[in-house]
């Protein structure tokens, strides 16, 4: 028995890759995020250094949901961190400790991420895959305000 046998979904297997992929993207974004957390200095410390454990925390949220929809649709969800530094299109920072650096970071990681949930998006809406559809429609959203907000922040 399966779970696809009764959400009249079907042929499932291009959005759970996608998935796949950003759960990879994800996973390297959190450990990133978890990094910046750590290693801010600076004047903007208290400030950066809670705005990081916020997005960690939401990333975090985020692999989970990702990995739940993943096994939803009959799928698997990679779990092994070396899997997922051999597909991420996001890559290792290494230690950043400068605002400036770190904001410009998540910014292009946001970007690359924003672009293949539009991707997915797309995908699960061309199988009538309502959830994952609804669930990219909410990350962009949220992203788009947290881009905004970083943007005005490290404006000058």
């Amino acid at each position: 028995m399966k779970a696809l046998d009764f959400t009249a979904l079907q042929k499932a297997d291009g959005v759970v890759s996608e998935l796949q992929q950003l759960l990879a993207d994800f996973q390297i974004f959190y450990s990133n995020l978890r990094g910046f957390h750590w290693n801010i200095k600076g004047k903007e410390f208290y400030i950066l250094h809670a705005k990081f454990e916020e997005m960690y925390d939401d990333a975090a949220e985020k692999v989970d949901e990702i990995a739940e929809r993943i096994l939803m649709l009959d799928g698997t969800p990679v779990h092994n961190f070396s899997e997922y530094l051999k597909v991420s299109r996001i890559k290792e920072t290494g230690v950043v400790s400068e605002g400036e650096k770190a904001g410009k970071n998540i910014l292009e990681t946001l970007k690359t991420i924003i672009k293949a949930e539009r991707k997915l998006k797309e995908s699960a809406d061309k199988i009538s895959d309502e959830t994952t559809s609804a669930m990219m429609s909410d990350y962009i959203r949220k992203q788009e305000k947290t881009i905004w907000m970083l943007v005005s922040y490290f404006s000058k």
